[in-house]
């Protein structure tokens, strides 16, 4: 039971660290973006130039609906498959097929699906949650053949664990599933104790591209 208040305890702790980064991060982004202004309203005529050339860019890789992922599973003896390979960080506003179901990385939706302990009844967009995935979230997933009881306690872990969500995923192979950005596992049931361990590790965890990166303020369905 001690362990387990330290284990809690110190992930709090880590997700707190996060997110005063993102604060300072997101101070900076403000006073970037009033020095951006300034400079655009002094040479107009060359930011316009330079607007319309960015536009440009931006559509040709928003149309874009190749993951560009390749690559395989590897299982650790945790039983963790770790992904090998390339898993594509771009934004796409299209459709994207992803080589494993749910997807574990990957191109994705500019928008994240909120992840501050969000439970979605309902399947969810991949693109949006592999967004959520960038930015250190753990996504539970189950499908019909998962146990209701199980269903009802993992989602009432989740309400309590900042950086997580949850969605049913009708197509995946096993009844209940953890993702992290590169990293998933199978486990039995809510009790399985890899459930903890998993959250543990990769809440936030080293695997994340993002750190500290916002988890409200996106999708809620």
């Amino acid at each position: 039971m001690g362990s387990a208040k330290k284990s809690s305890a110190s992930r709090t702790a880590r997700i707190e660290e996060m997110r005063r980064a993102e604060k300072a991060r997101e101070r900076r982004t403000r006073i970037l973006t009033i020095v951006a202004g300034v400079v655009v309203v002094t040479g107009l005529v060359v930011g316009s130039v330079v607007l319309v050339q960015s536009q440009s860019d931006d559509d040709s890789s928003s149309a874009s609906g190749d993951s560009k992922n390749s690559g395989r599973f590897v299982t650790g003896d945790d039983g963790v498959r770790k992904w090998e390979g390339t898993l594509g960080r771009n934004h796409v506003t299209k459709a994207v097929s992803y080589p494993v179901s749910p997807p574990v990385g990957g191109d994705h939706n500019p928008v994240w699906m909120n992840c501050n302990g969000d439970v979605y009844t309902d399947e969810i967009n991949n693109t949006n949650a592999v967004h959520s995935l960038e930015h250190g979230a753990v996504w539970v997933t189950y499908n019909a053949s998962a146990d209701k009881a199980d269903v009802d306690a993992l989602a009432a872990k989740v309400k309590k664990t900042p950086y997580t969500l949850m969605s049913p995923v009708d197509g995946q192979k096993d009844p209940i599933m953890l993702t992290a950005w590169g990293h998933q596992r199978a486990v039995t049931g809510a009790d399985d104790p890899a459930v903890d361990a998993f959250l543990e590790k990769f809440v936030q965890g080293q695997q994340t591209p993002e750190p500290g990166a916002a988890c409200t303020n996106g999708l809620s369905k």
